[in-house]
């Protein structure tokens, strides 16, 4: 049996897609690429492809393999290693495609660096149900963050760490959450591309460790609308260029360095907007709502899960240096959400507020709902968008964002987006809920 590489990519479904290929294919491919269709971007997460889209059936591309993230384990359960090849879309000339998300986060980080000398590290901490085999009604389930819940699981737990480790991916935690059923899995802080590398490898690794233990991971923002949403939390850190910690400054309000205030208050300023590249589907916004541990409001808060940007705590027994701890964690993302664009508009949002050297955003505590109009204008919160559909129009809306990516592929983003509005309309909460749970 010859075992077979996946080159792939990712689209704006966030769905992980490409071609199989043997080991002396993927050799070749690496000089010319393999075959791509230009309107693949335009899947849907439900196998179809609007009408409505810039590309229609003609053009073709080529997918190219960037060996060096290749992500590979063979201990998954099955006959043959999961072998994935993070691979970037060129024209057939071998210029870079406007329609790459891989190649969109490039350039956001490359443009952050050469305008200010910093990079970006990141690090993607992702939530899942853990569904069983078997739906049982009489069925108690674990406690959360329990010894129980996780043994409960049998091998899944050990064996999904196994397989990230020997991927490379660098796993720091596999736990159970706070949900019935739900895991968390985070790797560790890497550069900005690796790290979106890593969360979609995460992703499929752990649905295939699921699948062959007879289980199914779920990675969707709301499951099921009463039930506890799944999360995807953006960390994020600055370094200069001989990559020394550049985000801490211990005399300024909050520890935030003063290019790392301007960051996150570019990033507060655009994010009305840049929260449907984040949240991408109709029940994102279930979750994004006051009082769910996720976020809602445009809101820098110091450890504090209802802000959406985070300051992260740092420890100093033993004398540990807070600099090279310290990080934001953005928290209004789900896996629904392609990880290469979202942390591309992240940096670009960032990068805007650097640049128009804004001031570090106030450090916000208390209760946003029991807030008045003066006091939530005064302490600069607005609230998120509510529905896709909202936060579709505020994207068509803001020529500021649009002008960061290829005209081209907003178009394809908002014709995807509407078809998947299209596809859910007259479904209620429940229905769409259970739509995207079956496909996420």
């Amino acid at each position: 049996m010859t075992p077979l590489a996946h080159v792939v990519t990712t689209d704006l479904a966030a769905i992980m897609r490409g071609r199989p290929v043997s080991e002396e294919r993927l050799q070749k491919a690496a000089a010319i690429g393999l075959g791509w269709v230009p309107a693949n971007l335009c899947l849907t997460p439900f196998n179809s492809i609007p009408g409505e889209n810039p590309w229609g059936s003609a053009g073709d591309l080529r997918l190219v393999p960037d060996l060096s993230a290749r992500f590979s384990t063979s201990s998954t359960g099955a006959e043959t290693p999961l072998d994935l090849v993070m691979g970037d879309l060129v024209e057939l000339d071998g210029s870079p495609w406007t329609g790459c998300t891989r190649t969109q986060l490039k350039d956001a980080l490359a443009a952050l660096k050469k305008a200010t000398g910093l990079s970006v590290v990141a690090a993607f901490e992702q939530e899942f149900l853990l569904r069983p085999a078997i739906a049982d009604p009489l069925r108690v389930p674990g406690h959360a963050f329990s010894v129980a819940s996780f043994r409960a699981t049998g091998v899944f737990g050990p064996r999904l760490a196994t397989c990230l480790e020997e991927a490379g991916v660098e796993p720091e935690m596999v736990l159970p959450e706070y949900g019935n059923d739900q895991f968390e899995v985070t790797h560790a802080p890497t550069d900005g591309l690796a790290a979106a590398d890593r969360a979609i490898v995460i992703r499929e690794v752990t649905r295939e460790v699921a699948r062959n233990l007879g289980r199914r991971a779920c990675f969707a923002p709301k499951p099921a609308v009463e039930g506890v949403g799944n999360g995807v939390h953006i960390h994020f850190s600055l370094v200069d260029a001989d990559g020394k910690p550049a985000t801490y400054d211990g005399g300024r309000p909050g520890g935030l360095a003063a290019a790392a205030g301007s960051f996150c208050a570019g990033v507060l300023k655009h994010l009305q907007v840049l929260t449907v590249l984040t949240a991408s589907s109709p029940p994102s916004y279930y979750r994004l709502a006051p009082h769910n541990w996720s976020s809602s409001y445009t809101w820098l808060g110091e450890r504090d899960r209802e802000a959406t940007l985070r300051i992260c705590p740092v420890v100093t027994m033993g004398g540990r240096d807070p600099a090279k701890q310290f990080n934001i964690e953005y928290r209004a993302a789900d896996a629904t959400a392609n990880p290469y664009l979202a942390l591309a508009g992240i940096v670009r949002a960032g990068l805007a507020g650097i640049e128009q050297k804004l001031p570090a955003p106030p450090i916000v505590s208390g209760d946003p709902t029991l807030m008045s109009e003066a006091e939530l204008d005064a302490k600069g919160l607005r609230r998120l968008p509510e529905t896709l559909e909202a936060a579709l129009e505020a994207l068509k809306a803001d020529e500021t964002v649009c002008a960061w990516f290829p005209k081209s592929l907003i178009d394809s983003f908002v014709a995807v987006k509407q078809a998947e509005l299209a596809l859910m309309a007259g479904k209620d909460k429940a229905e769409i809920c259970a739509a995207y749970g079956d496909r996420y």
